[in-house]
């Protein structure tokens, strides 16, 4: 039997307006969270980033908030920024009634227009516990409505140092309150927060496989000796040549540095870490989810929160320092039943987190080569044969027949059909690739020397074991 939101209890007129946004058949932790929210039940839901989880939470409070009250009757405790907006965004869609107000309150921006947005009215707050700390201070957030409490991602709360926070929050929410704890593990800090401050709690768990999820493909490129990451990356961006990626880095001072790396070479990309203002970052997010950037170079703690749709690549150019971590990193593609891919660059330092990885998903990574000159340049005639086709279908053609007609009175139809594929190609070609630049077999030999040549004189290389380990050199003097 299929569920849909009418069997779990909402009304007909959100139930409409949900289809209207798309939503037929809720996610399993929406399946199991919203019943006992909506009957008043206190709820520790255990589901990973990407399930429904704000929904999950935000309809029963959609459902039952006062409309005729202005006062805060629900907050939304986030441990970062971005998901704060995320999440006051998520609530403001959920929300077809022109009477309901959500307010989303953080650091890194002007206080005082906060609180004049506080004053007007809202029914439901989102926001990080420094920032909602504040206003409690002021007193410009008054609990004294509070109906509902929702700590979303609580694990993070808790790796980022926000417990003794919430805590300070928590205690001076209401008694009488219905409250709800989200998260993607139940660490035993967290489950000390639930049984303090959480009334007969029932717990809703989506039973999270080990195994990463099977539509999206993970490969792991080994960097070869004597390369740098930066080196490698390149020609693997090239070959896989993401429509969007997020490129996990784990300092700011890396991500500066391959965002400059990748910029001077033609990319498009940009860099997003703690850095920038709250105004810069989240006029990167526009432009990331509006496809005016391809590519962002992330830092773990930076991209808490950044989701884009249809994210097509991750690339794990710096290994995560825990397994969970890397779940959590490559769940950000392959959603809504697409296919993502995950893409981890791997030195020889770097293997043993590779195994530790493989057997947390129960799977291994499919390895990789950096692709040689010859693969990418393939890739890109390949690419321009499939455009040709496409403007040989197409209405513009006949604008340039009458060049092709001229030309074709001093040269070969096919000569003049061959340069004009070679100005292309040379065109799309990225800046790196159209440098006099060549492939050498630089990668140092990892195999002992045998100890019958003594002359010191180079042995001739097998054939075809040059190809796997060709890249750029640096230009001929």
């Amino acid at each position: 039997m299929t569920l849909s939101f009418t069997s779990l209890g909402l009304s007909e007129g959100c139930v409409r307006h949900l289809e209207k946004l798309g939503f037929d058949t809720p996610t399993p932790i929406q399946a199991q969270a919203i019943p006992h929210l909506l009957s008043g039940r206190d709820v520790v839901g255990l589901a990973q980033t990407g399930t429904g989880k704000t929904a999950a939470f935000a309809l029963p409070i959609l459902e039952q908030v006062n409309l005729n009250n202005s006062a805060v009757q629900a907050l939304v405790l986030t441990p970062t920024r971005e998901l704060a907006m995320q999440v006051y965004q998520s609530i403001r869609n959920l929300s077809s009634d022109r009477r309901f107000w959500v307010q989303a309150v953080y650091g890194g921006q002007a206080i005082d227009g906060q609180i004049k947005k506080l004053r007007r009215g809202s029914q439901v707050v989102v926001g990080t516990p420094g920032r909602v700390l504040d206003l409690l201070s002021r007193g410009d957030l008054k609990l004294d409505n509070l109906n509902w409490l929702v700590l979303d991602e609580a694990d993070e709360m808790l790796n980022m140092g926000f417990i003794q926070d919430v805590e300070r929050i928590l205690s001076q929410a209401p008694a009488e309150r219905q409250t709800a704890f989200f998260s993607a593990t139940m660490d035993p800090t967290i489950r000390e927060l639930a049984a303090k401050f959480l009334h007969t709690p029932v717990t809703v768990q989506i039973e999270q496989p080990k195994a990463a999820p099977t539509r999206i493909d993970q490969v792991a490129y080994m960097v070869p000796r004597g390369w740098t990451k930066a080196r490698a990356l390149q020609p693997i961006l090239e070959l896989e040549d993401p429509e969007s990626a997020l490129i996990f880095v784990r300092t700011r001072r890396t991500a500066a540095d391959l965002t400059r790396q990748l910029q001077a070479a033609g990319y498009s990309v940009d860099e997003y870490h703690g850095d920038l203002s709250q105004a810069q970052r989240e006029r990167l997010l526009l432009r990331f989810r509006q496809r005016q950037v391809r590519w962002v170079v992330a830092t773990d703690i930076a991209a808490r929160g950044l989701h884009v749709e249809d994210l097509s690549h991750v690339v794990n150019y710096d290994l995560p320092d825990t397994v969970e971590s890397y779940v959590h990193r490559i769940g950000r593609t392959g959603r809504a039943g697409k296919q993502g891919r995950a893409i981890a660059l791997i030195h020889p330092l770097d293997k043993r987190k590779l195994r530790e990885i493989e057997n947390h998903i129960r799977q291994k990574l499919e390895p990789g080569q950096v692709p040689t000159r010859a693969q990418i340049e393939a890739r890109h005639l390949e690419s321009l044969q499939s455009q040709l086709r496409e403007a040989l279908a197409g209405d513009r053609l006949a604008s340039f027949l009458p060049i092709a007609t001229e030309l074709g009175e001093e040269y070969d139809m096919r000569a003049i059909a061959a340069a004009a594929l070679q100005m292309a190609y040379d065109q799309t070609r990225p800046t790196w690739m159209r440098s006099e630049k060549v492939w050498v077999d630089e990668p140092k030999n990892d195999k002992p020397r045998t100890r019958g040549n003594r002359s010191g004189k180079p042995r001739p290389s097998r054939r075809g074991s040059s190809e796997t380990s060709q890249h750029f050199s640096s230009r001929r003097r």
